[in-house]
């Protein structure tokens, strides 16, 4: 437990290091100062703009923050040989992982409640907390995905491009399958089967993050209590099964 407590201790520092709150807060500014400009320029329903863009920018921002911070920071470790001296202690592994990724899971909860303090200015206080919570959880996707890329492409590019490609399939995927099961001049011969059955097959296998941290939630009000709780549920499936993927990519790796 100390040298978990000590790995997250120290991904913490490095988030302070690497100014990760000081982006959060510019990116918080142009969130603002856009809805702002978009009071000016609307002539109607202005607020729910406002709202509408500022939560869009922000949860885009705030999965990039995530994902560019857990791959730059492992890839840094890996090239200054640091994960090699951490991983020689007499410890296993799976401590080393459990504290990464509570560190970095500490930092996406942070960042997923703070980009929703100032959405309180466009709804209701109860709305944006909400909202706050969903996207926190989604961000623990976006960790989980990060770390199992990093650790098994160990390249910063290549890890952000596929951890970047698995979250904007996880938000399209639905609308994929809505596009593919009814095409334009509708099903004209087995290609379009093929490309239904495969769109059908990846949307089994990936998470719906366009159902989670949705604008009509700030506009509207909060989904069911039943509906919030089945989006958890799929959360935590998800992240644990990435979780234990990287984790076995870490054990089965040579320091």
């Amino acid at each position: 437990m100390d040298y978990i407590a000590a790995t997250i201790k120290s991904t913490l520092l490095e988030a302070a290091r690497s100014r990760v709150a000081w982006m959060a807060v510019v990116v918080l500014g142009l969130a603002l100062g856009l809805a702002a400009f978009l009071q000016q320029v609307a002539l109607i329903e202005q607020k729910e703009i406002q709202t509408a863009v500022a939560a869009a920018v922000l949860r885009a921002a705030a999965a990039f923050l995530v994902a560019a911070f857990v791959i730059t920071s492992l890839v840094r470790e890996a090239n200054d040989k640091v994960t090699e001296l951490l991983l020689s202690q007499p410890v296993p592994r799976s401590a080393y992982f459990a504290g990464k990724f509570a560190g970095y899971a500490l930092v996406g909860l942070a960042l997923g409640f703070f980009f929703a303090v100032p959405l309180a200015l466009f709804v209701p206080a109860s709305r944006a907390l909400v909202w706050g919570a969903s996207l926190a959880f989604e961000l623990l996707v976006v960790t989980a995905v990060s770390l199992f890329c990093v650790l098994s492409l160990t390249q910063t590019v290549s890890a952000f491009a596929a951890t970047a490609g698995f979250y904007l399939l996880g938000r399209s995927i639905d609308a994929m399958r809505t596009i593919a099961a009814d095409p334009i001049g509708g099903i004209t011969g087995w290609t379009d089967i093929a490309v239904r059955w495969i769109v059908d097959a990846i949307a089994v296998l990936m998470p719906s993050l366009d159902r989670i941290t949705l604008t009509a939630w700030l506009l509207e009000g909060p989904p069911p209590l039943a509906e919030v709780g089945a989006l958890l549920a799929q959360t935590a499936i998800y992240v644990a099964l990435i979780g234990a993927a990287a984790l076995f990519d870490l054990h089965r790796k040579s320091f």
